[in-house]
């Protein structure tokens, strides 16, 4: 090989897969926007993903969250909580109900500015994996036929 010249790079297989990026995916469902496109709206309402994509066309009526979101937000509130309280324990001694006054509202707060991203990441995570439908390809079990036929 000579010096100016580079070796290409040659991908085999199927050509309409197109790249999806990870952390871009899930950076773009944590914002509100799509993870293919970038600039639409991944949400109608607070929690109720679009069906549809209104900049390209993507599909979104087949995602499956689920409870995901939900121990996401409590695994990250809980320990910042807790350990809130800990540390506040430490430097001020309160008593429990000035304790609960405090922490309770925050993290009802906390939870709620939280889980609308979270939801969005997974949902950008399923969309990059190719994820319950995002691949282009019917997810349904095949059906057992008799053999003898």
């Amino acid at each position: 090989m000579s010096g100016n010249q580079t070796q290409a790079t040659i991908q085999y297989g199927d050509g309409e897969k197109a790249d999806r990026p990870l952390g871009r995916s899930i950076k773009r469902g944590m914002l509100n926007q799509c993870p293919s496109c970038g600039s639409g709206k991944l949400f109608r309402s607070y929690l109720k993903v679009v069906d549809n994509c209104a900049a390209c066309g993507e599909d979104y009526h087949h995602h499956r969250a689920d409870d995901l979101p939900a121990y996401l937000v409590i695994l990250i509130l809980g320990h910042i909580l807790v350990g809130g309280f800990m540390a506040t324990d430490l430097v001020f001694v309160l008593p429990a109900w000035v304790h609960f006054a405090i922490w309770a509202p925050i993290g009802v707060v906390m939870s709620l500015l939280c889980l609308q991203p979270i939801k969005g990441g997974v949902v950008g995570l399923q969309w990059a994996l190719r994820m319950h439908g995002f691949g282009g390809h019917d997810e349904q079990p095949d059906a057992f036929g008799d053999s003898r036929d």
